[in-house]
């Protein structure tokens, strides 16, 4: 519960720096909500009219302050809907949570077999199999790897949509392609993660009682060697909410990352403060999910988290 709490209170600070950034970020970018809402043919007064409304000729420091009481009032609205705009992204929420855990459920079973084989073979043409595939996994951008499986298994062969969300199988290319990074970077964690524990002194002891060479590696090797590997995950995770705003474009997913960029284009300031807003406070929480599950399964975390390491 010390530890729990400790994690909490460091988070604190680091979400009120998320929200800083993403308003000055917002602010410092080019562009102007003014003209794309009015156009080029807008008179003056009607553009300083805009302007005062939408408080942009107020000092940073109080349109941060309006920003602030407008975000925890649930005021902050679209300037073109008009709607709440954590109405607008939470209502894309759910999207980007199926494409991000479908990605990851994708990346896992990709990951933990290559891993494991290629630890258990190592030196042999299988270990160099499955690092050089992991090696391809981390070069291809998703940028190029989504349209080039639309042509493959869309267009050529037929069995996937093209884009979309209506079902299951609208599904498979984005998870792919949003996975397969993701798949590269985790097998070749638990390959070198496994080796390692499989040269501790416990391994010998587990060969030395009689048991299995299956049972030594899942149950005392691959255990142990879970432990960092649960901290990539977790940061690949986060980078999976991130990942989605190519590959929801890519796919035309109705995601948060499409509504981002939907939003950038139109230069709608409150709406992409919302949605970045709502990506970077994923990051922290799955930060904080994954130290709390470190802890949990090394007990020396949670010593040395509420100081009573000796």
């Amino acid at each position: 519960m010390k530890y729990f709490i400790k994690r909490i209170l460091l988070s604190l600070p680091v979400a009120f720096g998320v929200l800083v950034l993403v308003f000055l970020l917002i602010h410092l970018a080019p562009g102007d909500p003014v003209d794309v809402m009015l156009g080029d043919q807008a008179s003056s007064a009607d553009r300083e009219q805009l302007r005062n409304d939408l408080h942009l000729n107020d000092p940073l420091l109080l349109q941060f302050g309006i920003f602030m009481r407008e975000l925890f009032t649930g005021e902050l609205k679209s300037l073109f809907s008009g709607k709440p705009v954590m109405e607008s992204v939470f209502s894309r929420l759910w999207a980007t949570v199926q494409l991000a855990l479908a990605a990851l459920a994708v990346s896992l079973a990709i990951s933990i077999p290559m891993g494991v084989v290629a630890a258990i073979k190592r030196g042999t043409g299988v270990d160099h199999a499955a690092m050089g595939f992991s090696l391809l996994g981390v070069s291809m951008p998703t940028f190029w790897l989504g349209p080039m499986l639309i042509l493959v298994f869309s267009i050529k062969l037929g069995w996937t949509p093209v884009s979309g969300q209506a079902g299951i199988s609208h599904i498979i290319l984005p998870a792919l392609t949003l996975g397969a990074g993701m798949a590269a970077i985790v097998s070749r964690m638990i390959r070198s993660s496994l080796l390692e524990a499989m040269d501790e002194d416990f391994i010998r002891t587990a060969r030395a009682k009689g048991l299995s060479e299956w049972a030594v590696v899942t149950r005392h090797g691959l255990r142990n060697a879970l432990i960092p590997v649960i901290t990539v995950v977790g940061l690949q995770a986060g980078a999976l909410l991130s990942g989605a705003i190519i590959t929801e474009t890519i796919f035309v997913w109705p995601g948060i990352g499409r509504l981002l960029i939907e939003a950038i284009n139109s230069r709608d300031f409150p709406l992409v403060q919302g949605a970045v807003l709502v990506i970077a406070m994923s990051y922290v929480i799955i930060n904080l999910i994954t130290d709390l599950l470190y802890a949990a399964f090394d007990p020396r975390v949670r010593l040395s988290g509420t100081g009573n390491a000796r």
